[in-house]
């Protein structure tokens, strides 16, 4: 695991209301340039909520998030101006386009130059089979191609800061295992990486450091392999 870095990311008591709902309850947590950072629970707990704060389409009720040192912005755009991709639960691709034109929507702020062309490259190389369907459109593609591309999307903006919710959703085991060690390899390049998911003990174990959240409430916290063994959580999520 990476010793101490700086700061990227910083929430500081967060709270989101829905209505008469507390689905956000005073979160508080980091992340660290270079860093995975898991936040774990079941279905329902508020772990997307925490996603859409930082992607600046939920507005929260309280609390303070920063960005590189900085208040985070208000408006979607200008989240992702500021080095924040976030690859939502269930992909959200644009299913009539193709990979290719879904790559490009990713990277809609730069130019196409030779740098966006080295990025292209990087994503074949993260995800091979990309490169074979680039004129395919996204909605035909299996659900483990689109978390590829969904993911290669997000990197297309070349973001400082990856937010990623729930990848492994509805995806076969193999699957997992190597979406798990693709974002040990984005973080490897310098990518800090968030990551929101239901299957706790094999997020954790790739972590830095984790997070369980439990109805809007952080219940414990630590380094991710640690946790990933700690007999409640085993019992939670594997039945243990």
């Amino acid at each position: 695991m990476n010793g101490p870095q700086a700061e990227v990311l910083r929430v500081s008591d967060l709270n989101v209301h829905y209505g008469a709902i507390h689905a956000v309850q005073g979160v508080s947590f980091s992340l660290r340039r270079g860093e995975i950072v898991s936040i774990v629970g079941s279905n329902g707990a508020g772990k997307s909520t925490i996603m859409w704060v930082l992607a600046g389409v939920v507005t929260p009720s309280g609390g303070r998030v920063e960005t590189y040192g900085r208040p985070l912005p208000g408006k979607p755009n200008e989240v992702v101006a500021r080095g924040l991709a976030l690859v939502p639960e269930r992909r959200r691709l644009f299913s009539a386009l193709t990979v290719e034109e879904n790559l490009v929507m990713g990277a809609y702020r730069r130019k196409m130059n030779d740098e966006f062309q080295r990025d292209l490259e990087r994503c074949f190389r993260l995800f091979p089979v990309l490169g074979q369907r680039l004129k395919q459109r996204s909605g035909t593609l299996s659900g483990g191609e689109q978390q590829m591309l969904a993911i290669s999307r997000a990197l297309m903006g070349r973001p400082g800061i990856l937010l990623l919710d729930e990848p492994s959703l509805g995806l076969a085991p193999l699957l997992v295992e190597t979406l798990m060690e693709t974002i040990l390899q984005i973080r490897d390049e310098g990518v800090s990486v968030l990551l929101v998911e239901q299957n706790a003990t094999r997020a954790l174990e790739i972590s830095d450091r984790g997070y369980v959240l439990e109805a809007g409430r952080f219940t414990k916290e630590g380094a991710g392999p640690e946790l990933a063994m700690d007999p409640d959580i085993v019992k939670a999520y594997l039945g243990g």
